[in-house]
């Protein structure tokens, strides 16, 4: 179904991850600003929306989940990770309960197979699993002013569906040493609304009682948060870790789920395999590199023969990347954890080299967590 929002005067249509809303209303730049101060609306009818009701409905959630959900308060906004056997990233939830639904946020793509999943795991719990995203969309914003502006919060048990995200608080591990993390400056705000009330928000906009933004505008402030993205930075090798995503989809107090081992074993004897790496490009040839695109590193022998080339070695993949306001074009990157954290780094992009210099996000050192509690064996729960 075509958004209202892309009746909008300006408005361009997303490509790739997301499609079916407006990637731009004619200057993402612009638009990345007024998304900052709080004057603008991001449509994301393209998410999916599960929700699971019953009285067994948190348990049976947290029983599954990286997430402690068990006692997850009306309004109180979490993230939840679902793994498989292997550790391995299979599915990233949006949770937020009303005191009668738990209302899950997800990628659209991902709606269908995970209320597939959840409805086969239900067994004999009282528990009832749909996907709604017919008739249920998102919009966002960094400011729930800029909400109330655009379209109301629903609220069909008393309480209003605006999930706050975590990712700002770093309630768990966090493998990034930054004394001052950017996610301080990302006051994300998914508010789930009647798909019927997303003609109301477009015409706000076009009433000038708020502002739009395209999901460019979005992106662009997520990566420069270092915030990870399911649709994007996750692939099928990718565990929490990689992403320093224990930082707000993992408790690591909680009884045992599937993947629980992995996650207790690289987190307090190993390292992750690979690390997410902020990069700055070089913007001189106007090049920005779009995901999949390799990541190179120049390895020079230690008598390396006269007028002989460094020896270039992929070492990681781009996963996003954008043009920000004030940082220039940036991109996240999954790379080999063994990189030095100060080699220069290449994006062979569109035939030409773009330099790049990485900000770790997942340290190349990081190492055992000593001074965190670990996980509770399998077979034990809370």
């Amino acid at each position: 179904m075509t958004s209202p929002f892309l009746s909008l005067p300006g408005a361009v249509p997303a490509e790739g991850v997301d499609d079916g809303v407006a990637g731009h209303y004619g200057n993402p730049i612009i638009e990345q600003r007024r998304l900052e101060q709080g004057r603008a609306v991001v449509d994301l009818s393209d998410r999916g929306v599960v929700t699971v009701t019953g009285p067994d409905r948190l348990s049976w959630l947290h029983s599954m989940a990286s997430q402690a959900l068990a006692r997850l308060a009306p309004g109180e906004s979490a993230e939840a990770l679902l793994l498989d056997a292997n550790g391995h990233i299979e599915h990233v939830a949006h949770v937020l309960d009303d005191g009668v639904t738990t209302w899950l946020v997800v990628e659209g793509a991902e709606a269908a197979p995970l209320a597939a999943f959840l409805d086969r795991m239900r067994f004999m719990l009282r528990v009832e699993v749909a996907d709604v995203s017919a008739e249920w969309a998102v919009i966002a914003a960094m400011d729930e002013a800029a909400l109330d502006a655009a379209v109301p919060a629903a609220a069909p048990a008393g309480v209003a569906l605006d999930w706050a995200d975590p990712w700002r608080e770093a309630s768990g591990y966090q493998y990034s040493h930054e004394a001052r993390h950017p996610a301080e400056a990302w006051t994300w705000i998914e508010r789930v609304v009647p798909r019927t009330a997303l003609a109301d928000a477009a015409q706000a906009v076009a009433a000038g009682r708020i502002e739009a933004a395209g999901s460019l505008a979005a992106e662009a402030l997520r990566i420069a948060a270092w915030r990870p993205r399911f649709a994007t930075e996750v692939d099928e090798k990718a565990i929490p870790h990689e992403l320093d995503w224990l930082r707000s989809a993992v408790d690591l107090g909680k009884g045992c789920y599937k993947g629980q081992e992995t996650v207790a074993k690289v987190l307090n004897l190993g390292r992750p395999p690979r690390r997410l790496v902020l990069l700055h490009l070089d913007g001189s040839d106007t090049v920005l590199p779009t995901a999949g695109e390799p990541v190179v590193g120049e390895k020079t022998r230690p008598e390396p023969e006269p007028g002989a080339e460094p020896e270039r070695r992929t070492v990681g993949r781009i996963t996003s990347s954008a043009l920000h306001h004030e940082l220039g074009p940036i991109a996240l990157a999954v790379i080999k954890r063994a990189v030095p954290a100060d080699l220069p780094l290449i994006v062979e992009s569109h035939g030409i080299d773009v330099a790049a210099a990485q900000v770790e996000i997942v340290p190349a050192d990081a190492g055992a967590a000593v001074d965190v509690p670990r996980l509770p064996r399998l077979g034990v729960r809370h």
